[in-house]
């Protein structure tokens, strides 16, 4: 055998095993890769990251949340020319080729052998490119890039085109925490796809390859030149015509941005749902895409915000102005772009705009520059609010200005952050659904909620409370009890003289009276009388936290530290008939799919479920040792000890079935103790310390105002229609709000001026003496008249009787002018 065919035998021996050992490599390459490649039909039932979307109880967006703004779109929900542009510029035969595009690859090889780039195009398919955006890291490698060449032509051959479009116009990365096509649209141009017009398609469609620094907001000449590639590109493909390129380029850049906008206001309750959210069902609940539906009346709630805003504001103006909020140091020259970013990070607040003065007049005005780097110039007159002082007044150059619209057009005023804050919490007594709740002045100022996180003392807004352990315990509205000064010592020998707020003492009185004049040292005396322990264990069926209740005397007066939420479904209980129902504000929860994965049931009052007239009461009447209601056979309606007209008969509820899917709520106190408590507080509009409620017309309106020591807290909670409603008054440093600032001069008029919308044809609540009570005639010193002699008429409870016609009245002779008690 010649030399020359030896060599030619061994150099085929030689390539062969080279063949075999690459063939052999590949193989065992392919099968590492391909026993790690994924199951691609995984992908169709892929969750991409969705915000979760909060809703009022009609349906109206009340807030997003989630890092990512993500609206995902159907495939045939998306137009053709959006399709069109994105394969013009990512991947011209995406409907042609299985995956991967050779021609593409072959180019890349070829651009990796010529040139001295380590990175270079790979000629990735839409295919490719949803590979790498659900399965693959960004890592650049030979094997990574087999693997995404596999598992494109894998996907290809599970799912079809379409679906493999979707997926890629629903992942990709736009900038600005945009995800999707669809969330893209509406942040850059407000707009949703079937809105957009052929240059805001174009320009979108260049994004993905430079989202961060290519955007038409970060970068709007780098996208530009891109739009305008692509419009050639789509074009040259016959998507287009080149007329249409021509005009479509001709357009101005004109992308901003725009945030879905929520079309109820409602910050604190929206974080409220947030974080209970999180509590149900975990951290990732933000990215769920979860739809979930409050209870909250978009009505009310506006009503609520517009109550707090101007109530606050008509107290701040009451005490003048106060002081500038910040100042800047403007240096001379300083530009007007460098003025206006001092203004970065102060947020409007309520409306109240910042912006820094510049100049001021000889004229009174004052020249300022708002955070868009505009100027204003306010004129003299723009400080009317506040008399004698104008503009240049009250302000020099670099101070911190909050200006307001006025109702003019063009008209801008001078105000003021309040120096005090506000809550109000509204929910239907019957079953606790919220329907209104403010937590403060303005959210974007301080996110603190102090609707349900402040702990605030209540003052005389708790002595309703108090009024009902002592008539469980025999005391009714008629009792009397003596207004006169007293002493307790605790056994320390430290003394504590209670006082009344107008420093005045009215010696014996009825309850009613006591209440409606708001007497703390009656109310003191009826808290001795029953005991501190009793009144505090019968207090906690209100829905308190018997800890957070004093454990002495001055409970009587509200020193407990309690929150308004708190407060206001304590008032529900008096309002629905002595039940205790729960506060919640989240009525359904939805997947992204429509899935109702929660339905609240709450537990609710209900007067007429056989627990008045025509059935028996039962022992489940006792709760936690309290008799909440006599065992009466056969319950009659309300007796009377008074002649009644010929065919009248007292009202009373008939039994109504409870329904298999209703929750009945607990019973917390008497029926018969509401109503009593009910009608005194009606009196308490009527000629009490809420006589400015009488202003709504209504005869069933009902509450009793709170005021704390120095005037630190201002209250007024009650009800009326179908709502229970609190509103507090207060400043988060606990100093004083001001010389006689009571809670029917802080507060009430915020309560006025919601309740007034919020009852707007609502009918009247009726309160109509439940059974087991008897109309009584009683004299001015509490005793009982016979019937037909005149006196004050009073329902009161049957067993009662009995000690009311045993009372001994005061012989207020004998009475000292200050007595001594111990406290404990």
């Amino acid at each position: 055998m010649s030399q020359f065919r030896r060599l030619l035998r061994w150099g085929l021996l030689a390539s062969a095993g080279l063949m075999l050992l690459g063939l052999l490599a590949a193989g065992t390459l392919y099968y590492v890769v391909t026993s790690k490649l994924p199951d691609a039909q995984t992908l169709r039932d892929v969750e991409l990251q969705e915000p979760m979307y909060v809703y009022a109880r009609d349906g109206r967006l009340m807030a997003l949340f989630g890092e990512s703004r993500r609206y995902p779109v159907k495939i045939d929900e998306v137009p053709d020319r959006v399709k069109q542009a994105f394969i013009a510029i990512e991947d011209a035969r995406f409907y042609k080729h299985h995956g991967v595009d050779y021609k593409g690859i072959a180019r890349a090889v070829w651009l990796l052998a010529t040139t001295d780039d380590k990175r270079v195009p790979g000629g990735s398919t839409i295919t490719q490119q949803v590979v790498k955006q659900y399965f693959l890291s960004s890592e650049y490698s030979y094997t990574r890039k087999l693997a995404e060449i596999l598992l494109a032509i894998k996907m290809e051959r599970e799912l079809s085109k379409d679906e493999i479009f979707e997926l890629y116009l629903n992942k990709s990365f736009f900038g600005n925490r945009a995800y999707g096509i669809g969330a893209a649209a509406e942040y850059y141009y407000g707009k949703s796809l079937q809105q957009l017009t052929l240059d805001e398609i174009a320009t979108l469609a260049g994004v993905p390859k430079f989202p961060s620094s290519g955007n038409p907001l970060s970068n709007p000449e780098r996208n530009r030149i891109r739009r305008d590639y692509i419009l050639d590109r789509m074009a040259e493909l016959q998507y287009i015509s080149p007329a249409e390129a021509a005009q479509a380029k001709a357009q101005p850049m004109h992308a901003a941005p725009h945030e879905r906008p929520t079309e109820v206001y409602a910050p604190y309750v929206a974080e409220m749902v947030r974080r209970e959210m999180i509590a149900r069902y975990g951290g990732d609940v933000l990215t769920k895409g979860y739809h979930v539906t409050t209870t909250i009346d978009p009505t009310m709630q506006q009503a609520a915000d517009v109550a707090v805003h101007q109530g606050l504001r008509v107290y701040d103006h009451r005490h003048g102005w106060n002081k500038v909020e910040r100042h800047f140091d403007l240096a001379d020259g300083e530009t007007i772009t460098a003025i206006a970013a001092r203004l970065s990070g102060i947020p409007a607040q309520a409306g109240l705009v910042p912006a820094i003065v510049t100049a001021t007049g000889r004229d009174g005005s004052a020249t300022l520059v708002l955070a868009d780097g505009s100027e204003l110039t306010l004129p003299a007159s723009a400080g009317a609010k506040w008399p004698g002082k104008s503009p240049a007044a009250l302000y020099k150059r670099g101070d911190l200005a909050r200006i307001r619209r006025g109702e003019k057009e063009g008209e801008w005023l001078v105000d003021q952050l309040p120096r005090a804050q506000a809550t109000l919490v509204s929910l239907e007594p019957e079953t606790g659904a919220l329907r209104a709740l403010i937590g403060g002045f303005s959210f974007a100022g301080n996110k603190f909620n102090r609707a349900t996180q402040a702990r605030r003392q209540p003052g005389s807004s708790f002595k309703p409370f108090l009024y009902a352990a002592a008539f469980e315990r025999g005391f009714n509205p008629a009792s009397i009890v003596l207004d006169a000064p007293v002493v307790f010592r605790d056994r320390r020998g430290h003394m504590w003289r209670p006082q009344n707020d107008d420093g005045r003492f009215r010696g014996p009185m009825r309850l009613r009276e006591a209440l409606v004049q708001s007497r703390n040292l009656v109310s003191v005396r009826l808290l001795d009388a029953i005991g501190v322990d009793y009144a505090r264990r019968y207090i906690s069926h209100f829905g308190f936290d018997e800890a957070q209740l004093p454990p002495n005397l001055s409970m009587s007066l509200g020193t407990a530290s309690l929150a308004p939420l708190d407060i206001a479904r304590g008032y529900a209980v008096f309002a629905n008939g002595g039940f205790q129902v729960k506060a919640w504000f989240i009525d359904e929860v939805k997947d992204r799919d429509g899935k109702l994965i929660f339905k609240e049931k709450p537990a609710a009052a209900c007067r007429s479920c056989g627990q008045r007239a025509g059935q028996e009461r039962t022992a489940s009447h006792i709760v936690d040792g309290f008799n909440l209601g006599p065992a009466v056979t056969q319950a009659k309606p309300a007796e009377s000890k008074q002649p009644t007209k010929e065919g009248d008969t007292p009202a009373a509820a008939q039994p109504t079935a409870v329904g298999a899917d209703r929750v009945l709520a607990p019973r917390a106190i008497d029926e018969r103790v509401a109503y009593q408590l009910v009608s005194m507080m009606r009196d308490v509009v009527l000629r009490g310390t809420g006589t400015a409620a009488k202003v709504l017309g209504r005869e069933d309106i009902a509450g009793k105002t709170g005021s704390t020591n120095d005037h630190r807290d201002a209250w007024f909670s009650g009800f009326g229609g179908n709502l229970a409603t609190t509103v507090w008054v207060g400043r988060d440093d606990f100093r004083s709000l001001g010389y006689r600032e009571y809670g029917g001069k802080a507060a009430l008029p915020i309560w006025i001026d919601y309740m007034r919308v919020a009852l707007k044809d609502v009918p009247i609540a009726s309160n109509e003496p439940p059974a087991g009570m008897v109309e009584v005639s009683v004299g001015a010193n509490g005793t009982l008249l016979p019937e037909g002699s005149g006196g004050i008429t009073e329902f009161v409870k049957v067993e009662d009787l009995e000690r009311m016609e045993t009372y001994t009245n005061y012989d207020t002779e004998q009475v000292p002018d200050e007595a001594a008690f111990d406290i404990f």
